[in-house]
């Protein structure tokens, strides 16, 4: 992503309206669920034919939808499930309730053998009594897909299967999901169960965004385990023509065959959910025409950086006459790919009379980015740093100014 600021602001009538405007930076940004009507003055070729029954396309960093159909139907996420199971383990490691080294003691209901539900479904193959480590189950689940690995998994974290599915539906509310429900912890058929393709982007870019070294597991291409060896069934992991590292399948006659698959492209990442396809290679093939499309007509890049000066604006009654400017978070914003220089952005204060205190992080106004003459995104402008009231007489004088300010106005 290119990482774009601008070397001055232009302030246009900051004490003399009501709202105060700036044209400046040349950014970017861009909402595509339909390219055409966002962009009018931008050739963006139509979304290729998807055979799919739902798919979406977002950028990881913006979040900005490129392509979509079906992408809030629920549908049944067979093995996508294990996503979540992937997550909330991550979690646990990452909160320290558990440790990737720990050693797990595999009990009865983890065996396959035992348990008619697993016939014919993935496996890790373990067997009661097994002692083995969360960093093998947990490529047992991510790479092999393996049901028997993700109930050794959730026993230990949660202490029963009822307990971990618990678990993952707390995670679906924290994060947002409107269109999910979890029954299992491996995503067999279960009545009840249900997922998007927004969804499953979602969870997706949650992987990636909050348990780095879980998502990590994900890109590696196969996994030994008792003599056994699988590889992972994300096919396009082994496509030279495209930088997947991620994320997971899934199929049962009911789903059909969904696949979750991210990719990079020097900064840029996307996240392409299949779901409904017919068949494991078609599965793949979809995907990669998503992906494909993403990076050939999109860019995503960074205009502001947190914490960092966007704008100043003055301020009333306070210890400093003026304040700085700007975003808490990181701003990316998803573009067509070679409109940058056409890209403008302005902010709006919510009033010309910012008085003091005023607290980090407080929303004073908006910044607005433009394409076309057309406003395409909106952000918060904040407070970035701290600004205490003024002593006695510093706020005597502000007053006696602000009152020649607004007769003279």
């Amino acid at each position: 992503m290119k990482n774009v600021f601008p070397s001055r602001y232009v302030f246009l009538s900051r004490i003399a309206r009501q709202t105060a405007l700036a044209s400046a930076l040349i950014v970017s940004t861009a909402n595509f669920a339909n390219a055409d009507e966002a962009f009018p003055n931008t050739s963006i070729p139509a979304v290729p034919d998807i055979d799919a029954a739902a798919y979406i396309l977002i950028d990881y960093n913006s979040g900005k939808v490129l392509a979509e159909s079906n992408a809030d139907q629920r549908r049944d996420p067979a093995s996508l499930t294990k996503m979540m199971t992937s997550y909330v383990i991550g979690q646990a490691i990452k909160s320290g309730k558990i440790g990737a080294n720990d050693m797990v003691t595999v009990g009865d209901d983890a065996w396959a053998t035992g348990n008619p539900i697993f016939k014919g479904s993935s496996l890790m193959f373990l067997k009661p009594g097994d002692r083995v480590s969360v960093s093998q189950l947990t490529r047992g689940i991510n790479l092999q897909s393996g049901n028997d690995a993700c109930v050794a998994m959730a026993d230990y974290v949660a202490g029963d299967q009822a307990n971990f599915v618990n678990l993952m539906n707390t995670y679906v509310t924290k994060l947002g999901l409107q269109n999910t429900h979890f029954q299992t912890v491996h995503g067999l058929d279960a009545a009840g169960q249900y997922s998007s393709a927004r969804d499953m982007a979602l969870i997706g870019q949650a992987l990636i965004r909050d348990v780095p070294e879980e998502y990590e597991i994900y890109k590696e291409k196969e996994f030994t385990f008792n003599n056994i060896r699988q590889t992972n069934r994300n096919g396009l992991l082994w496509d030279k023509s495209l930088a997947v590292d991620g994320i997971k399948t899934g199929h049962t006659d009911a789903a059909g065959y969904n696949l979750v698959a991210s990719a990079k492209d020097g900064d840029m990442r996307l996240i392409s959910v299949v779901m409904g396809g017919k068949s494991s290679k078609g599965r793949d093939a979809e995907s990669k025409k998503l992906l494909t499309y993403g990076f050939r007509f999109y860019e995503t890049v960074k205009p502001l950086q947190a914490d960092v000066e966007f704008a100043t604006a003055p301020v009333w009654f306070g210890d400093d006459s003026e304040v700085k400017l700007g975003v808490v978070e990181d701003l990316y914003l998803t573009i067509p790919r070679g409109r940058l220089k056409d890209l403008k952005a302005s902010y709006e204060l919510t009033t010309t009379e910012i008085e003091a205190p005023l607290k980090k992080g407080q929303q004073v106004g908006t910044i607005s980015f433009q394409l076309d003459g057309k406003t395409i995104e909106q952000r918060p402008l904040t407070v970035l740093k701290d600004v205490e009231e003024g002593g006695f007489f510093s706020r005597l004088i502000d007053y006696i100014k602000l009152l020649f300010h607004r007769w003279f106005s």
